[in-house]
C-alpha cells in the first residue's frame, strides 16, 4: 500500500494524540510513504505554532519537524504537481495546498492520511481514497 502523508495526521502520530493509534496502523503498512515537498514548510509551521503557544520547547520543536520529515520516504516536486493542483482548486474551491496532496494520491494510485475534515470531504466528493 502506498500512503501520502499529511501534516495533521503525521502530527496525530508524532504527538500521540486521539488518533494516533489509527494512522499509526495504516503508516506501518505503507509499503511507500510521500508527500508534497510542501510537507517540509508545514510541519516546520505546525511545530512553529506550538513554540508561540510555549507548549513546546525550542528543542523539542527541531526533534518533532526531524521526526516527521523521517517518516516521508519521498517528496514530491510541488513544480510537477502546481497546475494540475491549481486548477483542481478552481473547479473545486478548495485551498491549493489541500489540493497538493490530493493530486499526489490520485496520481500515485495511493491512500491519503489525513486528519483534515475539509480534506477529507473534498477527497471522498472526488472519489480519491482518504483515510481519517
Amino acid at each position: 500500500m502506498i500512503i501520502v502523508l499529511d501534516v495533521s495526521a503525521a502530527v496525530e502520530i508524532i504527538l500521540k494524540k486521539e488518533k494516533k493509534e489509527r494512522f499509526n496502523g495504516y503508516f506501518k503498512e505503507a509499503k511507500w510513504v510521500i508527500a508534497p515537498d510542501l510537507f517540509v514548510s508545514e510541519i516546520s509551521n505546525v511545530f512553529w505554532k506550538y513554540y508561540k503557544a510555549k507548549q513546546l520547547s525550542h528543542e523539542d520543536c527541531i526533534q518533532y519537524v526531524e521526526d516527521g520529515l523521517a517518516m516521508v520516504d519521498d517528496f514530491i516536486e510541488g513544480k510537477t504537481l502546481w497546475k494540475e493542483a491549481l486548477g483542481e482548486s478552481i473547479k473545486n474551491m478548495h485551498s491549493v495546498y489541500d489540493m497538493f496532496y490530493a493530486v499526489v494520491t490520485r496520481r500515485n494510485d495511493a491512500k491519503l492520511l489525513t486528519n483534515d475534515n475539509a480534506l477529507y470531504e473534498l477527497c471522498k466528493k472526488t472519489g480519491i481514497d482518504v483515510i481519517m
